[in-house]
């Protein structure tokens, strides 16, 4: 096993790594223990009691978190005519057409996220192996693909996220900068994780909440009891 580094060390001594922490208690240690000098986003990994290899079993989705990320994101809108004036008038980074697709083509990607409207899926297709891998391409079922370019642009800028389980069944999500301070990161955790809560499957059977852990990117996690962050999300 690679071998830590003595902060990464002295950071998880704060923790009983075999017990189990109330939310608020969790981030107080995460963000005590942040060692790194610049600003550390704020990770939460949840097991799932789900088989994602079953479609009806997918956990995937999209939301605007109370407090956004701390994230800037560079945002470009594949669109055409009065379109593309309506998604830099919100905010987007970047807007056109063919010119984007040609450009990312030769080798740029200096963007975070993408938007497209409908009628441009044909021409972003073209680009589908580049996008694709880097989770780059517009997706219906996260609201990407939509003639509502100005709200979605907005929303992103306000702190949207995209999230789905992964093959192992585990969710990841970035839900804020260590500067947040506690109050604004237990806000967007709680959100989040009552959005899991809504979007559990009709067919997952047993225990959906199986674990949560929460960490800086540079530190250790930090183990959640799954019953109290429920419950906790349930009464906020």
């Amino acid at each position: 096993m690679a071998k830590r580094g003595k902060k990464y060390e002295q950071s998880a001594a704060l923790r009983d790594a075999a017990g189990m922490y109330r939310l608020d208690e969790a981030l107080e240690l995460a963000l005590k223990g942040k060692y790194a000098k610049f600003d550390e986003s704020v990770d939460i990994a949840v097991r799932l009691g789900v088989d994602p290899r079953h479609a009806d079993q997918m956990v995937r989705s999209s939301m605007v978190l109370p407090n956004g990320t701390g994230k800037t994101e560079r945002i470009l809108v594949f669109a055409k005519g009065e379109k593309v004036q309506e998604a830099l008038d919100a905010g987007a980074d970047y807007a056109g057409g063919d010119d984007y697709v040609e450009k990312i083509q030769g080798g740029w990607l200096e963007f975070d996220k993408t938007i497209a409207t409908p009628d441009m899926m044909g021409t972003v297709g073209k680009i589908g192996r580049v996008l694709g891998p880097r989770n780059l391409m517009p997706n219906a079922k996260l609201g990407t693909v939509t003639f509502e370019v100005g709200r979605v642009v907005k929303e992103m800028k306000a702190g949207k996220i995209d999230f789905r389980v992964d093959k192992a069944g585990v969710l990841h999500a970035m839900v804020g900068k260590a500067s947040f301070g506690v109050e604004k990161l237990r806000e967007n955790i709680l959100a989040l994780i009552d959005k899991i809560i809504q979007l559990k499957p009709s067919s997952s059977k047993g225990i959906y909440m199986k674990g949560i852990s929460v960490s800086t990117t540079m530190g250790p996690g930090f183990r959640l009891d799954p019953m109290n962050i429920r419950n906790t999300a349930k009464q906020d």
